[in-house]
């Protein structure tokens, strides 16, 4: 009787660890988080992204922002206080900015270095969604505590060679904590970004709440967003993310292309 007891444990913790493993693999973390999300199928149909809100540098000064996203890879982020406004885009090959609290008003074009984040972050599906379409490589680290959460993590190699570790809630499989390393001018750079009150955009879920800071940036390198409304598959033009042709491009206008 001890001996079939004995046994019968030892399967058993043979069949879960063989489930446990299973159940780790990058491939259906990935699987789990894209159908948490909505299913792949349902991002990919969101073409356009439009987001607004308000953002808070420092704790200290609240600004409005816009975001705009448009597939396959373009991004545009603008934040306003007191009537200046800084741009800052990427379409896809360029980046550029207007940084009027800099005392700089006109377009100018940003280093391949300060464009990263902006291009890191335009895909509208996010770093995990065709990520092999995007050349990234992935691979599981297991699960490390965040805030009391054993969340699974993952490493992201991007094809321009920086590194994100993505941590997803073990229980929705959402992201709830990104760690971004990157190498700008020389200097390595590290970025923490929370993420919370995921709400539905065209049946997709994304993060309304998300919480970010600088390591090294001082207080100006902590920003807290506040989504305040989505839109999705609005109109919106490709001339908005490109380089202004005249000097003195304001706000972003949508316009007739889908």
């Amino acid at each position: 009787m001890r001996i079939q007891l004995l046994l019968s444990v030892a399967a058993l913790l043979l069949v879960s660890a063989s489930a446990s493993a299973h159940a780790l693999t990058t491939d259906e973390l990935v699987a789990k988080n894209l159908d948490a999300r909505g299913g792949l199928d349902k991002i990919h149909a969101i073409k356009t992204l439009k987001l607004e809100g308000k953002m808070r540098l420092g704790g200290q000064f609240e600004l409005t922002f816009v975001e705009y996203k448009k597939a396959p890879g373009s991004v545009r982020n603008e934040a306003t206080i007191q009537s200046l406004t800084q741009i800052q885009a990427w379409d896809g090959r360029n980046a550029w900015q207007i940084s009027p609290f800099q005392g700089r008003r006109d377009p100018e074009k940003m280093s391949g270095d300060d464009a990263k984040s902006l291009a890191d972050d335009a895909a509208i599906g996010g770093q995990l969604a065709d990520w092999q379409a995007q050349g990234s490589k992935l691979e599981y680290l297991g699960t490390e505590d965040i805030d009391g959460t054993e969340a699974h993590k993952l490493k992201v190699t991007r094809k321009n060679g920086d590194i994100e570790y993505v941590y997803l809630d073990p229980d929705y499989y959402l992201e709830i904590r990104t760690i971004s390393d990157q190498i700008v001018r020389g200097t390595h750079v590290q970025t923490v970004t929370d993420y919370g009150d995921y709400e539905q955009i065209d049946g997709v879920y994304f993060p309304f709440s998300i919480s970010s800071s600088t390591k090294g940036a001082g207080p100006f390198g902590k920003q807290q967003l506040t989504v305040e409304k989505a839109v999705a598959n609005a109109a919106m033009d490709d001339t908005i993310f490109a380089f202004p042709a005249t000097a003195g491009a304001g706000h972003a206008t949508e316009g007739a292309k889908p």
